[in-house]
């Protein structure tokens, strides 16, 4: 189906005139800086804190464009995907008219992010399997539905979608399909950030909170044409990544041995706690995962949930999400943690779990 990006934007975002910051009308290093109303005395750390960031983050994302393999100009950088979820709700969605579409058991923050900008959600469960229904999903669609959220590998569910139904989904609307792959680097699949120059509705999310260990600096990133990270520009607030966290994730992405080492550990524990799972009564399902967690069906959720609190150990009770009945979402910790996590699950009191 055509894609017309204009015609998809809300008509006041294509009018409107973006903030223009001091560091968008200079943006050179060297030089008197009297245009921004710093204090020109350095901060009170021991670091040079005192001046604005580079707004749109350029030293950062051309190292990301080296790694991911998209072109600089096609990556937008929020505090967190929930950044450019709230955004893309902004500038596609009419308040009290528009719709989105998600596909639930899915992350929660899409229907949070329009519940917040008053626009519609419609739902189109997975299958029970936590697949798509590319089907059900186009025939849900209707004239004032703007954005498709589809998320793979699936949180809470951790498995990878069907590439395929996925690009039936994409094929089939004439409006923005977001893929989000905050859990791609645990999986075998390909991002779909190479299907970009192919598919000009489709916006990919990935994020440094997992893979790359930086959940708490909330960087996440995301990849589209050039005219959609136009878009998320002119919108966001001109210094949404503080110069702090762009120094720091610049420092950590520079060694990307670190991270593919994580990962390898991270696969190789989850493996290990699947091994554990599989000799246990009290678990009835490991559902398939190609994300750092695994879903697990147990005989009594929410008790099974309060002892492991009582322990200290903390997971989380997913029993009453759609599809999701009497399990819980393990992340996979270290092998110290996934031991400890095992001990208890072992010795759990079989009243407990019985319903």
């Amino acid at each position: 189906m055509a894609f017309d990006l204009n015609k998809l934007l809300r008509p006041h975002i294509l009018q409107l005139k973006p903030y223009s910051s001091a560091r968008d009308e200079y943006s050179g290093k060297e030089g008197v800086f009297l245009d921004a109303n710093e204090n020109p005395f350095g901060s009170i750390t021991k670091d040079d804190h005192n001046r604005y960031p580079d707004p749109y983050q350029q030293a950062l994302k051309g190292k990301i464009s080296e790694i991911k393999g998209v072109s600089s100009d096609q990556i937008f950088l929020g505090n967190g995907s929930d950044e450019a979820i709230d955004l893309l709700m902004r500038a596609f969605c009419r308040p009290g008219k528009d719709n989105i579409i998600i596909l639930p058991p899915t992350y929660g923050m899409y229907e949070v992010s329009a519940d917040i900008n008053d626009i519609a959600t419609k739902r189109v469960n997975l299958t029970s399997d936590f697949q798509l229904r590319p089907d059900a999903i186009l025939d849900e669609v209707d004239e004032n539905t703007k954005i498709i959220f589809i998320c793979s590998p699936n949180n809470p569910s951790g498995n990878k979608v069907n590439r395929q139904d996925i690009i039936k989904v994409i094929e089939g609307f004439d409006g923005l399909i977001v893929v989000d792959e905050a859990y791609i680097d645990f999986s075998d699949e390909p991002s779909f950030t190479t299907e970009l120059s192919t598919f000009p509705n489709l916006l990919v999310m990935q994020t440094f909170s997992k893979a790359w260990g930086l959940a708490s600096l909330r960087l996440g990133m995301a990849f589209a044409s050039l005219e959609i990270i136009k878009i998320l520009n002119k919108i966001k607030p001109p210094y949404n990544i503080s110069g702090l966290t762009q120094e720091t994730v610049l420092a950590a992405i520079s060694d990307t041995s670190r991270m593919t080492k994580m990962v390898d550990e991270i696969m190789a524990e989850r493996i290990y706690l699947q091994e554990a799972f599989e000799k246990m009564d009290l678990i009835k399902k490991i559902h398939p995962t190609h994300a750092n967690f695994l879903l697990v069906e147990v005989l009594a959720a929410k008790r099974t949930y309060d002892y492991l609190i009582e322990n200290q150990i903390i997971v989380r009770d997913r029993s009453k999400v759609t599809l999701c009945e009497e399990c819980l979402r393990i992340s996979v910790g270290t092998r110290e943690e996934n031991d400890r996590l095992i001990q208890a699950l072992v010795h759990c009191p079989v009243d407990l779990t019985i319903a």
